[in-house]
């Protein structure tokens, strides 16, 4: 348990590291295009005072160091100052005196959209639940199926079935999943609708014609179709590849010549020991997944992040691309330390 803690925070405190190198960066590259985003707000009759007062207000005046510091601050649950900046005293929770200087716990702040106006969180709470529920459907679908098309193909190593599904698992690599997404929607989505019922495009939460919300769960089915082929192909080929080393091992030829059965042979002692590299591939795919459903959403028009980030980039809306960078940039900093734990629970080498 102590060293699971101490795992936890060395890969924590290296998480916060690259989060703040993220924002720095992104922000930096965002700060100094040749964009005004102010102008993008008011459109074409725009006056110089005008834009002039709204970067004002909005601190594009200020220098880049400046900007980025203010947006660190903001974003930052614990700040350590001697006096806390008046923009922040509303988003106080909690403060602890400490020598000359107090920390403050306050509310993260994401600020607002340049565009809307709207909460950049709220739309974020609105948005990020959608992609999250398409990258899990995608994943349980693509882990499944991969790894069962991965068994199959290490036991029948050479022969057909194992030839046809790395044939099929390249082709899957190959192709964008942006691609397979148009294909699936004009696919079944267009020619063949009157037999699959399925939308060519549409959310998981539609109006009807009389203006009430509900829940389009057939929506999901061909995003999360055209989203898990490309980890398919990759989980099977890397369960194969791991399968074979396990199964040309002593202790599995050892096993055989104890008259064990090879069914038991495969479930007891030839997955566990090929669930590492099948693990690490599984975890860093869901946090792909969310970060490759933005294209798959826009051919669907599946309101997701994945539209939220694209229309952000169009709009050229800073605290809305600098949230979703940064929601994504969390999920796989969380993936890899989860995959951490998971390589220190499994493998008995990590544990000595």
């Amino acid at each position: 348990m102590q060293q699971i803690l101490k795992l936890l925070i060395s890969k924590t405190l290296q998480g916060i590291v690259v989060l703040i190198s993220v924002v720095v960066l992104i922000s930096s590259i965002i700060y100094l295009a040749p964009v005004d985003p102010t102008r993008l707000t008011f459109g074409q009759r725009s006056d110089n005072a005008s834009v002039l007062k709204k970067q004002k207000e909005l601190g594009l005046d200020q220098s880049l160091a400046n900007q980025m510091l203010s947006y660190l601050a903001d974003i930052s649950p614990i700040i350590i100052s001697k006096d806390i900046n008046p923009s922040h005293k509303a988003q106080i929770k909690l403060s602890i005196p400490l020598g000359l200087t107090t920390i403050y716990v306050k509310s993260i702040n994401l600020r607002a959209s340049y565009q809307t106006g709207q909460s950049v969180s709220s739309m974020l709470k609105e948005a990020l639940p959608k992609t999250f529920l398409l990258a899990v459907i995608s994943f349980i679908f693509a882990a499944i199926l991969g790894l069962i098309l991965g068994i199959v193909s290490a036991l029948f190593v050479n022969k057909w079935p194992d030839k046809l599904i790395i044939a099929i698992a390249t082709l899957g690599i190959s192709i964008p999943s942006y691609v397979v997404a148009i294909l699936f929607a004009i696919f079944f989505g267009y020619i063949l609708r009157q037999y699959t019922g399925l939308n060519m495009q549409g959310s998981i939460f539609e109006v009807n014609d009389y203006g009430d919300d509900y829940i389009a769960w057939k929506n999901l089915i061909l995003p999360s179709l055209a989203l898990g082929i490309r980890p398919i192909s990759v989980i099977a080929q890397l369960t194969r590849s791991s399968f074979l080393d396990v199964l040309a091992s002593d202790f599995i030829r050892t096993a055989k010549s104890k008259g064990l059965n090879f069914s038991g042979i495969v479930i007891k002692h030839a997955l566990p020991n090929a669930l590492n590299p099948i693990i690490t591939s599984l975890t860093g795919w869901f946090a792909s997944l969310l970060a490759g459903a933005y294209f798959v959403e826009k051919v669907f028009n599946y309101k997701g992040l994945g539209e939220l980030t694209i229309n952000g980039l169009i709009n050229y809306d800073i605290p809305v691309i600098l949230a979703c960078v940064l929601t994504i940039s969390i999920i796989f900093i969380l993936m890899n330390i989860l995959t951490d734990v998971l390589y220190f629970l499994t493998d008995p080498k990590m544990r000595k």
